[in-house]
């Protein structure tokens, strides 16, 4: 399967496209996370099918997605070594359109987690060019389960270029428009549980027995 940034059918240019984020090296955890398999799937093949389920249609960015038994058009990182940035980066500049970002290393992500962020973004101001949860302890923003505008990309680039690759910065506050989660909830904060490390993995594992 070659990269083909073309979507089956033409989308209107406010249709939210759902882009799985899957170009990482897993160096932290030792193997490819991606590969995973919790509740019966592996990760990008669940998190590719759950934004299908969201929006109606899903891309992969930084591999081929064949492989996985996936069948979805996916792009190589156009600006390599640069981290999620680069990947959200390439959607926005290939499909020009507002992507439903979200890491693949997410087990436990809900489909409401996801309605809910797309109600926000239509209740955002014009200003807004990243629509994210935050968390209400620290006021972290959970960049890799967000919503970004196309009109957003020159800015990314632009940071990119600069070799800034931390979306919370590229995107400050002043262009965020967020919806606040408390990390106290599990209810609320389990969906954001990610896999980076080999204990992470054995947690998610006992996670899921008890779910």
């Amino acid at each position: 399967m070659t990269a083909n940034p073309s979507p089956a059918a033409p989308p209107t240019l406010d249709t939210v496209l759902g882009v799985v984020l899957a170009g990482g090296g897993s160096t932290r955890l030792g193997r490819d996370k991606a590969a995973e398999v919790i509740g019966g799937r592996s990760l990008l093949a669940a998190t590719v099918e759950l934004l299908v389920r969201v929006v109606g249609e899903a891309a992969v960015s930084g591999r081929d997605p064949a492989p996985f038994g996936v069948a979805v058009p996916w792009l190589p990182d156009a600006v390599t070594g640069t981290g999620p940035a680069g990947g959200i980066l390439t959607a926005l500049e290939a499909y020009g359109r507002p992507i439903l970002a979200v890491s693949c290393d997410l087990p436990f992500l809900r489909q409401d987690t996801l309605t809910n962020l797309l109600e926000a973004r239509r209740r955002r101001p014009a200003t807004a060019l990243m629509t994210t949860y935050r968390r209400t302890d620290t006021g972290y923003v959970e960049s890799l389960v967000a919503v970004y505008e196309p009109a957003g990309a020159p800015i990314l680039r632009r940071a990119v270029e600069s070799g800034l690759y931390r979306l919370s910065a590229v995107f400050p506050e002043t262009i965020r428009h967020h919806l606040d989660y408390d990390p106290a909830d599990p209810l609320a904060a389990k969906p954001f549980f990610n896999i980076n490390y080999p204990r992470d993995l054995e947690l998610a594992r006992e996670m899921e027995l008890v779910s």
